[in-house]
């Protein structure tokens, strides 16, 4: 139906594989002359339900609005889970809906769930699509292979779990790209300066992968990338027993003098590739600088190989 308008509704947090296949469906159906709209809860519901109990972000909302233009998008509406929004009905909601949107279809995966406690499912849609003139198309779950040989669903749950335990390769595999990780310039302790190695300090907008050391991809403030190994951890070579652990995300961009940037303050959006290694207590700074430079050659091997197979950006 020309001119028609295809909806998608969920968090969309990763905009991960599943959620390509959604968009997919809903470009397919709108056609190049109809309109695709995703409908995003954001911050996630549970930020104002069970604060202690909201996951951790993986796509800041920017992000999240490229990745799903990129997708096949027109539009993202963000619904914010204010009192009012969240004590809608599923009835309410879907009506609500069908008032200010007016699609032609509803296309989601099987686990859907909306309305004032979850109470909306898959069929509810189908329930209430003739009093609100939609069509509901359901959408396979998108399935794949771990490096374990275990099969699993494409989820935001299984990007974050193998984003938390350090594998991200395999992270890259549920999301369809390498995991990118926000963070802003901030003033460190100045050890990288001091050992021969730069690096920025991050303070982080979304999820922070395991500790250990990792090769990346920099989006430099200036335009361009480069190579980047990272250092997420306590520096325990460098461990006060009178201070708390602080975990820090600290990343040496390779070939890059800082220029075009701001001491401090400037966003370095890093796309993680590869584990490297763990972290560990060196003898001396001296032990710490030759481990520093075998890191960096199995970095720059990291990011040719990952450049090699095309991985988007």
């Amino acid at each position: 139906m020309p001119g028609a308008t295809a909806l998608t509704i969920g968090t969309f947090d990763g905009a991960h594989t599943g959620h390509a296949a959604l968009v997919r469906r809903a470009r397919e159906l709108a056609g190049p002359e109809g309109t695709v709209k995703a409908l995003a809860f954001f911050p996630h519901p549970m930020t104002r339900l069970a604060p202690h109990r909201a996951p951790a972000v993986l796509t800041p909302l920017d992000e999240k609005t490229r990745l799903l233009r990129a997708l096949g998008a027109d539009e993202l509406v963000v619904l914010a889970p204010d009192d009012e929004f969240l004590a809608l009905s599923a009835e309410e909601f879907v009506a609500q809906v069908a008032r200010e949107h007016a699609p032609r279809w509803i296309v989601e995966g099987g686990d859907f769930r909306f309305g004032a406690r979850r109470a909306g499912s898959v069929d509810t849609l189908r329930a209430l699509s003739a009093a609100n003139h939609y069509e509901v198309v359901s959408v396979p779950d998108v399935e794949l292979e771990l490096a374990d040989q275990s099969v699993v669903r494409a989820s935001s749950t299984i990007a974050r779990w193998l984003i938390a335990h350090g594998r991200v390769a395999e992270a890259a595999r549920v999301l369809g790209r390498p995991y990118r990780f926000f963070g802003t310039a901030a003033p460190g302790a100045q050890r990288g300066r001091e050992l021969g190695f730069r690096t920025a300090n991050l303070v982080p907008e979304n999820l922070v992968p395991a500790e250990g050391v990792y090769a990346a991809t920099a989006h430099l403030p200036g335009g361009g990338t480069r190579d980047a190994a990272i250092s997420i951890g306590t520096n325990p070579t460098f461990a006060r027993d009178d201070a708390a652990p602080v975990v820090a995300v600290e990343a040496h961009v390779l070939d890059w003098d800082g220029g075009g940037a701001p001491d401090y303050g400037y966003r370095l959006p890093l796309d993680f590739h590869e584990w490297i290694r763990e972290q560990r207590v060196y003898s001396d700074p001296a032990a710490l600088v030759d481990q520093i430079e075998r890191d960096v050659l199995r970095v720059r091997e990291a990011c040719a190989a990952a450049a090699h197979e095309g991985s988007p950006a």
